[in-house]
């Protein structure tokens, strides 16, 4: 049987790891054609192994357009074009306005939200050259929830709620969609450093256990499942959406 993305071409950036690696494989395994793209090739190279088939791992770094061009190219010399776009790559860095450097904040709107930007444009042409294809990017909850401590990362996740729903408008007209997803804490090592950099970290993941009411956090594979519906054709009258992928976080006060 064909899978629900038989023979479409994927480029993912950040997937050496976390959510970036369980949609590479998740895509791989409904016949997706694959790039596993990250700021170390080695990694990523290693999640392309994994998959096995037409995989393969390339070097990116998402703020660097020269960067974002070579593995565009790369991926549509290989496989002759380009249908979906999953921009992932991002980082948190734990502090408020008072506490946040001006170079930390650089660079954590620019890896989680200017790189967005970077990515769809250096991929647009090519998507619809294909008759139209899909963008699909990691937002959080937290761009729709503020988070104390968390000024900038909140800041760049609700940018890009609000980028989606620009590029769907922008993008319809070419059967360009354009979706993210709203996970709410996940077991990545993303997560993992957050928590660390809490004065009692175990402390931290329970407390966000508990905000859950699905009572736990998520898996990678949650949100790879919510990329795989995204990029097939069953949303094709789907863009401009953010998907919460959040155990029911977002729902509103929950008392545990």
């Amino acid at each position: 049987m064909a899978g629900r993305l038989q023979d479409k071409v994927a480029l993912i950036t950040g997937g050496g790891s976390g959510i970036g690696e369980a949609t590479a494989h998740r895509f791989a395994e409904e016949g997706a054609k694959v790039v596993v793209a990250d700021l170390k090739v080695e990694t990523a190279q290693k999640v392309a192994d994994a998959i096995g088939g037409e995989a393969f791992g390339v070097e990116i770094n998402v703020t660097d357009r020269t960067s974002i061009n070579r593995v565009v190219e790369e991926t549509v010399g290989r496989f002759g074009g380009l249908d979906t776009l999953v921009c992932n790559a991002g980082v948190t860095i734990v502090g408020g306005v008072m506490d946040l450097t001006e170079e930390q904040w650089d660079k954590e709107l620019d890896t989680n939200l200017k790189s967005v930007f970077l990515c769809a444009k250096e991929a647009w042409n090519h998507l619809a050259a294909r008759g139209g294809g899909s963008i699909l990017s990691t937002a959080s909850m937290a761009g729709q929830w503020a988070i104390p401590a968390d000024a900038a990362y909140c800041a760049s996740k609700a940018g890009l709620i609000m980028l989606t729903k620009c590029m769907a408008l922008d993008g319809a007209k070419q059967n360009i969609r354009a979706n993210c997803i709203c996970p709410g804490f996940t077991n990545t090592p993303m997560i993992d450093g957050y928590f660390n950099d809490q004065p009692d970290p175990a402390a931290a993941r329970k407390f966000a256990e508990n905000l859950h009411p699905l009572g736990r956090l998520g898996e990678p594979v949650d949100h790879a499942n919510a990329f795989v519906y995204l990029a097939s054709d069953e949303a094709n009258w789907v863009t401009g959406t953010e998907l919460n992928v959040d155990g029911g976080i977002t729902c509103g006060i929950w008392g545990g």
